[in-house]
Formats: structure tokens, sequence, C-alpha cells
């Protein structure tokens, strides 16, 4: 990402919106011991792929669709020695995409569940929805009524699953 472009100033903005957000989600359970430093980092990175979407309007002019950005940021980081962090990056996605949901809506992504599995996990997923890059990164904390009308467009598992979170993040 160059210094000072609108990809990176997004990026970057986002991210610590997401990590402020992820981390009061994380003391929410924090009997559970969540990995406080790992949820951080991992919601720095979550979106590090963009670049590699065409995105014009985030300043991203790569070739690949932006629903390939949680897949693309996995290759990053695994390639850089962080395998747990690119998990979170693969599946933060929505509320994260199953194997079912690839094969049938034909998406341009690998055939395996991409769905959050450890905490950390879908503590920086759950955050994630709550801000949008369209807007700059962290303007504007979207409201949890608003969220679940997205992802329910996705299927009502997907808003259910969110729902889910929201108890015991929120």
């Amino acid at each position: 990402y160059p210094p000072r472009s609108r990809a990176r100033d997004i990026l970057e903005r986002h991210g610590r919106a997401v990590a402020r957000k992820a981390l009061a989600a994380a003391d929410r359970v924090a009997h559970l011991k969540p990995d406080r430093d790992l949820i951080h980092d991992a919601a720095l990175l979550h979106d590090i792929g963009i670049f590699l979407t065409s995105s014009p309007d985030l300043g991203c002019f790569g070739t690949r669709p932006y629903l390939c950005h949680g897949v693309l940021g996995r290759e990053i980081l695994d390639a850089h020695g962080f395998p747990v962090h690119a998990l979170i990056c693969e599946r933060h996605v929505g509320a994260g995409i199953s194997k079912e949901d690839v094969v049938s809506n034909g998406f341009p992504l690998p055939q395996r569940d991409m769905i959050p599995v450890t905490l950390e996990e879908k503590i920086v997923c759950y955050a994630d929805k709550f801000f949008s890059k369209s807007g700059g990164g962290e303007e504007n904390e979207k409201p949890v009524e608003e969220i679940i009308g997205e992802l329910a467009g996705y299927g009502p598992e997907k808003a259910r699953l969110f729902q889910q979170w929201h108890e015991a993040f929120g």
C-alpha cells in the first residue's frame, strides 16, 4: 500500500475501528480468555487483500472481485508466516462463507468452508460488520438491525449467526 494512498488510509482507519470494537467484544467474554493480542493484530490485518481486488471506490485497482479479498489476504499472511491471522482474514467475509455457499452461488472462491471457528475469528468477524469501508472506514458504526438486515439477504442462517454473536459479544 503506497503511503498516503486512499486504499491505505481506508485499510488503516477501518482496521483501527474494527480492532477497537473487537477488543471491547473480547472484554465482554474475558472469562473465555480470548487472545487479545491476536484479536488486535488480526483486526488490523483482516482486509489486507483488498488492494488485489477491483474496487476503485476504495482506491484498489486489482483484478479480482471484492468477494475474494479474504482469500487473497490469507495468501499474503500465510506467505509471511502468520497462519492464524491468515485464517481470520479468510473467514471474516460476511458471517463466513460455506462450501455450499461457494458452490450454489458460483462464487470465484476455493470450494471449502471459510466460516469463523475460533473465538478470536468470531470476534473479529462480528466487529467488522459494524463498519463499512465505503464510508472511509470508521465514521459511521452501523446499527445492529441494519447489519442483521444485510446478512439476512444472504440467508436467514447468516443473520441468526450474527444475532448469536451479538448476544455473546454485544
